[in-house]
């Protein structure tokens, strides 16, 4: 797999490359110079299961405020710049993990050496990323349009003004809110960089939206072997981006750990509120992260068992009653009203 032969990077207290597990990205939409609302939504993040977080810097007041946020987070922290080459020196100086520039924004070789000459000086990894929307002009020209090999071209000439100046600490991201687009452009660059890729759809829509062209996008592109660090980019709360992200790297394979919870689309046998039921079973599993197993949520008691036989535990409803299912095996029924608590239970003695 390409992931398996990319170099590793460090970022901060974690490693991406070279086979390490593939790491949730998130970004907060707080103002970073409110460092109470930020250190706040990042340590909720973290617990969600977010490895690495970015935060905009679009002031000096942001950069000065990294130092502080880092003092309460326990996760790599990473400044997002653009445009002023000042903003990732003094995101660095205050303590960034990593910094994501699009080198052809920050302006003349002597801007980018500076920035360069101080992350190679502290060993901070740059992200070159290079997105759809902000596509050299001479490029577009070049195509025509906007497309994967524009991407890749334009990446490869970034890094090579990095690489130049002395430098190859070094992770790649192309984006493009066009999901064929981004799997073309990912499976071109893999086969001709060693770098770390950070993967993601962005400006991916709203949470329906987003979700669906995220999983199909990252799913594709992970699937190949390609990619050591991604972020679910959706409208909403960033809380959101790792639900999604954990699913995704868990229904490929990629990560363990958690409650996978199915459930059936419901048909003119369900006599339960299904939809209610396996949302407030979804919920209730999110406090189950140290269990690796799945439940199943299934709407009548005819094919409720069978259907949920490859699951470790499940309910399935009945006309004001409910059954227990392990293994496939009914373990007892009880009244609908306690099914959601009997299965609680049982996660909280699961062994």
């Amino acid at each position: 797999m390409y992931r398996e032969h990319t170099k590793v990077i460090r970022i901060g207290d974690r490693l991406i490359g070279g086979g390490n597990p593939i790491l949730i990205q998130s970004m907060t939409n707080t103002r970073t110079e409110d460092v109470e609302a930020t250190v706040k939504q990042i340590n909720d993040l973290a617990k969600a299961g977010c490895d690495i977080i970015r935060c905009a810097v679009p002031t000096s007041a942001a950069a000065k405020a990294l130092a502080d946020i880092k003092k309460e987070i326990s996760i790599p922290l990473v400044a997002d710049i653009h445009f002023d080459y000042r903003l990732a020196i003094e995101a660095m100086e205050n303590g960034a993990d990593k910094i994501r520039i699009n080198p052809g924004n920050i302006g003349s070789d002597e801007k980018l050496k500076a920035v360069v000459d101080l992350a190679k000086e502290r060993n901070i990894p740059i992200r070159v990323g290079v997105n759809s929307g902000s596509l050299e002009k001479d490029i577009i020209s070049k195509y025509g349009h906007v497309n994967a090999k524009g991407l890749v071209e334009s990446a490869l000439n970034n890094v090579k003004r990095i690489e130049d100046m002395g430098y190859d600490n070094l992770v790649v991201s192309l984006k493009s809110s066009s999901v064929t687009m981004c799997i073309e452009a990912h499976e071109l660059i893999a086969k001709v960089i060693n770098y770390p890729l950070h993967v993601g759809i962005t400006e991916a829509g709203t949470v329906n939206a987003g979700n669906i062209k995220s999983s199909l996008g990252l799913g594709i592109i992970l699937y190949q072997g390609i990619g050591d660090t991604i972020r679910v980019s959706l409208t909403g709360n960033p809380l959101e981006e790792i639900k999604s992200a954990k699913l995704i790297l868990k229904t490929l394979g990629y990560r363990s750990g958690g409650i996978e919870v199915v459930s059936c689309p419901t048909c003119g046998r369900t006599q339960i509120d299904l939809i209610k039921l396996a949302k407030e079973v979804e919920d209730m599993a999110e406090n189950f992260d140290h269990l690796d197993i799945k439940v199943a949520v299934m709407g009548c008691v005819v094919n409720g068992p069978g259907e949920a036989r490859e699951a470790d535990i499940g309910i399935a409803g009945g006309k004001g009653v409910g059954l227990l299912i392990k293994k496939g095996q009914v373990i007892k029924k009880v009244p609908e009203d306690e099914l959601l608590d009997t299965l609680r239970y049982e996660l909280e003695n699961w062994e």
